[in-house]
């Protein structure tokens, strides 16, 4: 017979499934949202510019965004008290990377804490990073197995560059890991410091979508273990046509974000398409929208979950979890969809079915489904 961790395949055989145990969640204490929102005003030198920005930061749907940089008290001087934003002399990418490598590691060492390890930290055997807002080497994986103390032949694999979907991709890796090695336990680590890369420009796209994003980290325990959140399937959907929507390049002052105003659409008409498809190759799988009663969806932003609902005609409480944690933390690119799956595993019904689902650079829209298992 097959073991609770593992089902039945064809009927003929059994595979094992893998399972998000436990999550942990960090944030910087620096809520940064409305000094921002008044710091980069400064950068609007029209006044239809201006008003235009606030009537957007008003209807963005975000109360907080932090950051581990703290606010100065004085923002014609600089936006932090260490200058590191200071008006005309931004820092460059190298000071940007040095802070990275400082902070990220004691944010990311924050979010595994809270997974309450304990006495499972000499098993871990798997260890899976993702970030997109900073790179060091020796990386944030061999700086996490000193500082946590785990052993050090713990296999390492970092995920780099794939923006806001990453955490879906290391979701994956986890899966596959746990499913070739049943006895695996992975720590899976989803860490950004978005705030490092603010711009300083008149371009209000630019700005708007800086508004967006804040600092945070998420950890999670993946194992054979049959709690928690049992991983289903993963399936990836390129929009056509869309590569240069998002993009994410690094230049001399940081990383430069391109988010085009048309990706709500392109994303809403991609899903509403996918809905009428509605067969096994789709991202729906051939089910209908309404066997999920659970739906864990990247907070990209207001626009972005408007479009999701709106393209698969999901009643309008059906991204809740999503819309409360963008209120509440703004977009950690990454880190985000974990954060999202966290409240569902902590306060959704005992047992339920679930869609997951993050957009990143491609346009690429990478899905999962889920099940919660008490």
């Amino acid at each position: 017979m097959c073991s609770p961790s593992s089902s039945a395949f064809n009927g003929v055989a059994c595979v094992t499934i893998a399972y998000i145990n436990r999550i942990g969640t960090a944030v910087p204490e620096h809520d940064v949202h409305q000094i921002f929102i008044e710091f980069v005003e400064q950068f609007l030198p029209e006044r239809k510019a201006r008003l235009l920005f606030r009537r957007m930061a008003q209807r963005a749907e975000i109360g907080h965004r932090f950051s581990t940089l703290e606010p100065h008290e004085d923002l014609t001087i600089a936006a932090d008290r260490e200058g590191f934003y200071r008006p005309g002399q931004f820092a460059g990418t190298a000071q940007r990377m040095a802070r990275f490598e400082t902070h990220a590691v004691k944010l990311a060492e924050k979010a595994v804490q809270a997974v309450n390890l304990c006495d499972e930290k000499a098993s871990i055997s798997h260890l899976v990073v993702t970030s997109c807002t900073g790179f060091t080497a020796p990386g944030l994986d061999q700086q996490l197995i000193e500082c946590l103390g785990l052993n050090p032949s713990t296999e390492r694999t970092v995920i780099g560059f794939m923006g806001c979907a990453a955490a879906v991709n290391a979701l994956k890796a986890a899966h596959h890991i746990v499913r070739s090695e049943p006895s695996a336990k992975v720590l899976v680590v989803n860490l950004e410091l978005c705030t490092l890369h603010l711009q300083e420009t008149p371009d209000l796209e630019v700005i708007l979508g800086a508004l967006l994003f804040g600092d945070g980290c998420a950890a999670c325990l993946v194992s054979a273990q049959p709690t928690g959140i049992a991983l289903r399937d993963f399936r990836v959907v390129t929009i056509p046509d869309t590569r240069d929507l998002i993009t994410w390049r690094i230049g001399e002052g940081g990383f430069t974000m391109t988010l085009s105003g048309e990706v709500p659409q392109r994303i809403a008409q991609a899903l509403s398409h996918e809905a009428m498809r509605n067969d096994d190759q789709g991202i729906l799988r051939g089910q209908h929208r309404d066997e999920f009663g659970l739906w864990a969806v990247h907070a990209g932003g207001r626009t972005i979950l408007d479009a999701v609902e709106q393209g698969l005609e999901l009643t309008p409480d059906a991204l809740k979890w999503s819309r409360g944690v963008l209120r509440d933390f703004g977009n950690m690119s990454s880190a985000t969809i974990m954060f999202v799956l966290q409240r569902i595993l902590e306060h959704a019904a005992p047992t339920g079915k679930g869609l997951g689902m993050a957009f990143g650079p491609g346009l690429a829209a990478e899905t999962f489904r889920f099940d919660v298992v008490r």
